[in-house]
């Protein structure tokens, strides 16, 4: 058995990394592991300091899905609430996201990863969408994540057959970003997240949720969804800075200030004129 904390944090330049932290089950997730992700998210969202997060496993495994040796009388609706938290949390977070993927990434494990914007993981990483051979159907957010990831029929596959593909197919398929040695996933992913947290917050956040609308919505609506976001670009002391920077050809140091002020209110009469 492990002891300590079910989820480590660690900040550093900006970038919040949550490390799951049970090793001795692979990371699987029990009912304490769904709240503390469910709360470390809510925190990440609530926080500006950060602005990236990344979120991988402890001792060479990423997750090897919900931890089903675990007992839990709970009734399926309120055990399944956790996981919806979790996913609705992690995919609605206004910062980018970042799955370090090494071993296996099984389950919800897997699709607790696809719910990152990115994904790197390394070449013995393993993935499979195992809920067909516990006689389950996928869940936190599977079915919605990997049509639009990979088209239908490969949705199909990978979920009806439940086959472990390894990070080369993840990879020529869509579902990992990039694929780098074991011995460089750190300094790559450290590098990566770097530069997300070093972007522009307002924009960045604006083009994930643009991204994730656009995926249900007409291209009428996108380009008016468009508009109102760049309307808020150029409220934020962003676009001026990077228009400086590429000027002056410099990096731009962007920190999403808000530089509309709005005017004074002056007091009034007691007849309100």
């Amino acid at each position: 058995m492990s002891g300590g904390p079910v989820l480590l944090s660690d900040d550093r330049s900006g970038v919040r990394t949550l490390t799951l932290n049970r090793p001795h089950r692979r990371n699987a997730i029990d009912a304490e592991l769904w709240v503390a992700l469910a709360d470390a998210f809510r925190a990440v969202a609530a926080d500006r300091s950060v602005r990236a997060l990344v979120l991988t496993g402890a001792d060479g495994a990423f997750c090897s899905g919900a931890d089903i040796s675990v007992p839990d009388n709970a009734h399926p609706i309120y055990r399944m609430r956790a996981l919806t938290d979790v996913a609705n949390l992690l995919h609605e977070l206004p910062l980018p996201t970042v799955a370090k993927v090494a071993g296996p990434a099984f389950g919800a494990g897997w699709n607790l990863a696809l719910g990152c914007d990115l994904v790197v993981s390394t070449p013995e990483s393993t993935f499979a969408q195992v809920f067909t051979k516990r006689g389950l159907t996928m869940d936190l957010g599977g079915s919605w994540l990997l049509p639009r990831l990979v088209g239908m029929q490969q949705a199909k596959r990978l979920t009806m057959l439940a086959e472990t593909i390894d990070a080369v197919q993840a990879h020529r398929l869509g579902l990992v970003t990039w694929v780098t040695p074991a011995d460089e996933i750190d300094a790559f992913t450290d590098d990566l997240a770097g530069r997300l947290a070093a972007g522009p917050p307002v924009a960045l956040a604006q083009t994930k949720a643009l991204l994730h609308a656009g995926a249900d919505t007409t291209m009428r609506a996108a380009l008016d969804a468009e508009a109102r976001a760049q309307g808020l670009n150029f409220a934020t002391a962003d676009a001026p800075e990077a228009f400086a920077a590429f000027a002056e050809r410099r990096r731009p140091q962007f920190t999403g200030r808000w530089t509309v002020h709005r005017p004074p209110i002056r007091p009034t009469t007691e007849n309100g004129s």
